[in-house]
């Protein structure tokens, strides 16, 4: 972990049209963040208050360091109140979903109660096929509708998802599989990315072989025509809806049951399970979705990731479909056919909710400022950021060119197992380019340094949360210790694994992660997990890997690899590797750039000292080296 550092901070400051603050949900930041902190619990039971419970909760909170229970003995179940809430009022028939395909024209819109209907009807077929409450499913699919049906179906009947992304490849995919112990894996026989068709069903054909746990393989075929379904075990996303009954009432659900598994990397060993549960995780993001992103009853809310991440679970499901929004969704990707794309489809549908990553910003930095010009983008009324630190070069393009110096810009501290958004600007209050902001009423964070005191302004240091929230993770799935860790290692707070620094008024600048995850376009790698796939190859006796920064997607990939005896360094198994960690893990985890070494910085206990890497690669001092072998 970090000592405390000097950091040069930034002093421009924007803030937007008074109509924002006077307008927004939340109101002045300095009174609702009061009214928290005079007590959090009341100010906890507000939130929950606005959602619909089968029975209500007998305490706020059990807090037993590290462990915490919320809304005790509540009970509920997460889709009666993104779907049974609204079709029962004004909203049935208001648009749940908008999809777009990547073809022009390709478009589905999906109201609640088509959703709602949806939704129960796939509950049934799952609870036909023997899904019980506690039962895990797996997801490995495109973005859409479908995967959005699948998982609220999950939820509907208390089976836990684990939702894969579609980038990742068969062996991440099978572990996956294996920790979770998934029965069901739902999958599509092909998802497309920029005109090509990427095969889904084969990918899991591989995955789950050596997965014991897996009883059937759900398809949604998509193609023309329909590819064949040959093992028993393998049964069509549409057919098994057939003949079902159309009522499917919901799982009873305790507020601390899980509600699903995602899989996030770690600095060490295998990725980390991390488990939500049903009441805490539901009032965390119902929150966020409306008093953060200040969601109205008119807006049209896209948020660009996919429900492989934990921003897709948080922001594009259950948070907005609780708070009774529109959703857009889209198999697009920000460059194809053309780098206009995205702000056709802002334009097109009337986007006023923006909420992407700072790789992407910086893409379309790169691809010039005449792609936006071409659009109308005055639907939008805020823009937001989430995945990485938003740089000050990209908050400025940004608020200029896609927010016309007009619209809030969002910048979002959080990660997979804070479940929801800690640390941000709140709409109409000013806002500082580089800084996320504060945090939110109802989250306590500090700067501290490695002994957990709190570190001046403009001093660097570790980024904590010193009480618990609703939205928090439980525990990491088999294996308690990890969970344990976050809590453990500074005081009795959550330690980020982040570096930050926060200024004078209180605004907070994440400068980055203080241990071994690389962040590649705001997706997780665990360095173990990347080295272990280069290690996989016959050529490979060792090797390490590091971030580097990189321009577009602000931490590139650098491998550094020891070869066996008898293999000779080359730019043809530069190559090689590279696609065998492609194939391995998916396009996300890909070295940018291979060096062949004779040796690695090691400790004597034998641990890689990556920083030391990472300090030559930079041109800098690499600090204490005491622990160095050689």
């Amino acid at each position: 972990m970090a000592e405390s550092f000097d950091v040069k901070l930034e002093d421009t400051e924007y803030t937007p049209d008074s109509s924002y603050l006077k307008e927004s949900w939340i109101g002045d930041y300095q009174t609702a963040y009061q009214r928290f902190l005079d007590d959090p619990d009341a100010f906890w039971a507000d939130i929950a208050g606005e959602l619909e419970w089968f029975r209500p909760w007998d305490r706020v909170k059990d807090w037993k360091h590290p462990y915490a229970q919320w809304f005790v003995n509540g009970k509920l179940n997460i889709t009666h109140n993104c779907l049974d809430r609204h079709v029962t009022s004004a909203n049935r028939n208001k648009v749940a979903l908008i999809w777009r395909g990547e073809e022009e024209g390709d478009e589905r819109v999906i109201t609640y109660r088509q959703l709602y209907r949806a939704v129960l009807r796939f509950g049934n077929a799952l609870k036909k096929l023997g899904v019980k409450k506690g039962d895990t499913i797996c997801l490995y699919m495109p973005l859409v509708p479908e995967q959005v049906i699948a998982i609220l179906a999950c939820a509907r009947i208390g089976a836990i998802h684990s939702i894969v992304y579609g980038g990742f490849g068969a062996s991440a995919l099978n572990a996956r599989i294996r920790d979770a112990k998934a029965k069901i894996v739902i999958t599509a026989d092909v998802g497309n990315r920029r005109g090509k068709r990427v095969p889904l069903k084969s990918i899991v054909d591989e995955a789950v072989v050596n997965a014991p746990s897996v009883e059937r393989i759900i398809v949604l075929r998509r193609t023309k025509p329909q590819l064949e379904l040959y093992s028993e075990m393998e049964l069509d996303f549409h057919e098994i809806m057939e003949n079902v009954e159309p009522v499917c009432e919901p799982e009873v659900m305790d507020a601390e049951d899980p509600l699903f598994i995602l899989y996030t990397s770690g600095t060490t060993g295998p990725p980390k399970g991390i488990v939500h549960t049903c009441g805490g995780y539901m009032v965390g993001t119902y929150y966020t979705t409306k008093y953060v992103f200040d969601v109205k009853e008119h807006d049209v809310l896209w948020c660009t990731a996919d429900p492989g991440w934990i921003t897709g679970h948080s922001y594009i499901v259950y948070g907005p479909l609780a708070a009774g929004a529109t959703v857009l969704i889209t198999e697009s990707v920000l460059d194809y056919p053309d780098p206009g794309v995205w702000w056709r489809i802002i334009e097109d549908f009337g986007v006023t909710i923006f909420y992407t990553a700072p790789t992407a910003i910086r893409m379309f930095m790169k691809f010039g400022d005449e792609w936006p010009s071409r659009y109308k983008l005055d639907s939008l009324r805020i823009i937001g950021s989430v995945g990485e630190p938003l740089n000050p070069e990209a908050f400025e393009w940004y608020y200029r060119l896609i927010g016309k110096s007009t619209c809030p810009v969002i910048d979002t501290w959080w990660q997979t197992e804070t479940g929801m958004v800690m640390v941000t600007t709140l709409v109409g209050d000013t806002m500082k380019p580089g800084f996320a902001g504060k945090p939110i009423p109802g989250v306590v964070t500090d700067v501290v340094d490695k002994e957990g005191n709190p570190v001046p302004p403009k001093i660097g240091g570790l980024l904590v949360i010193k009480e618990p929230w609703p939205a928090m993770m439980r525990t990491v799935y088999n294996n308690d210790e990890r969970y344990r860790e976050y809590w453990n290692t500074i005081n009795t707070y959550y330690t980020a694994g982040d570096l930050a620094v926060k200024d004078e008024d209180g605004y907070i600048m994440v400068l980055g992660r203080a241990d071994d995850i690389i962040i590649v376009a705001g997706h997780n790698l665990g360095t173990a997990e990347v080295e272990s796939a280069l290690v996989s190859h016959e050529a490979v006796a060792e090797a390490a890997v590091i971030g580097k920064p990189d321009v577009v997607k602000g931490q590139a990939v650098k491998a550094f690899v020891i070869l066996k005896l008898g293999y000779t360094a080359s730019e043809k198994l530069k190559s090689d590797l590279t696609y065998h960690v492609r194939m391995s893990l998916g396009p996300i985890a890909m070295p940018s750039e291979i060096d062949f070494v004779p040796s690695l910085p090691k400790t004597r206990s034998g641990k890689i000292m990556r920083r030391v890497l990472k300090a030559q690669e930079m041109g800098i001092d690499p600090g204490d080296i005491s622990t160095l072998e050689e």
